[in-house]
């Protein structure tokens, strides 16, 4: 056999390997999901005529061999999660009358002698006082359960900076702390127990 012949044999020998080795990797990614709801079990006959054949054509070119594996990979079925996994409710529920809450919270009668005894201070409260009546509520929490008037004032202070932001205010660290030391002597005049 000529040397010319033999390089060409082995050379089509090598692609024709490597054309069975695209195409086994190619059903074999198409058929690895790893999907828990495959419901058949995955079969080597595709695996194995596709070998048989690629070894029968060993001297065909790897154009064959490349288009025979992608229509392999591309007939091969999809699988996808179960339809209660992804299925919207049959009826959606309704949504109440009231939602998203009221907008409005009732302030209690003591809340409404803190935010007045606020007001006479010079302090307006942000929108309905809840806020406000919120910084009373921890002040008193923090006194009953012994906190120190350092580590109260630090969230007061943060607190009345909150409520100054949302009522539109720019306070600078002085005015937040006055108001905060306001805040703590009110609640304790007026809404703590």
């Amino acid at each position: 056999m000529p040397q010319h012949s033999r390089i060409s044999t082995t050379f089509r020998r090598a692609i024709a390997v490597g054309a069975l080795a695209v195409a086994a990797s190619g059903l074999l990614v198409g058929c690895g999901s790893d999907d828990s709801t495959a419901t058949s079990n995955p079969s080597t006959s595709a695996t194995t005529s596709a070998a048989a054949s690629s070894s029968a054509e060993s001297s065909a070119s790897a154009a064959p061999s490349a288009s025979a594996a992608a229509s392999a990979s591309a007939s091969a079925p999809v699988t996808s999660p179960g339809e209660a996994a992804t299925a919207p409710p049959e009826q959606p529920e309704e949504v109440p009358g009231d939602f998203p809450g009221p907008s409005e919270v009732p302030v209690s009668a003591e809340g409404q002698k803190f935010l007045d005894a606020l007001k006479s201070k010079g302090i307006e409260p942000a929108a309905d006082g809840t806020m406000a009546v919120s910084t009373a509520d921890f002040i008193c929490q923090a006194k009953a359960e012994g906190k120190s008037d350092v580590d109260t004032m630090v969230f007061v202070t943060a607190m009345v900076g909150t409520e100054a932001s949302a009522a539109g205010q720019e306070l600078t660290q002085e005015q937040a702390t006055a108001n905060a030391q306001t805040y703590v002597d009110v609640a304790h005049a007026t809404y703590c127990k």
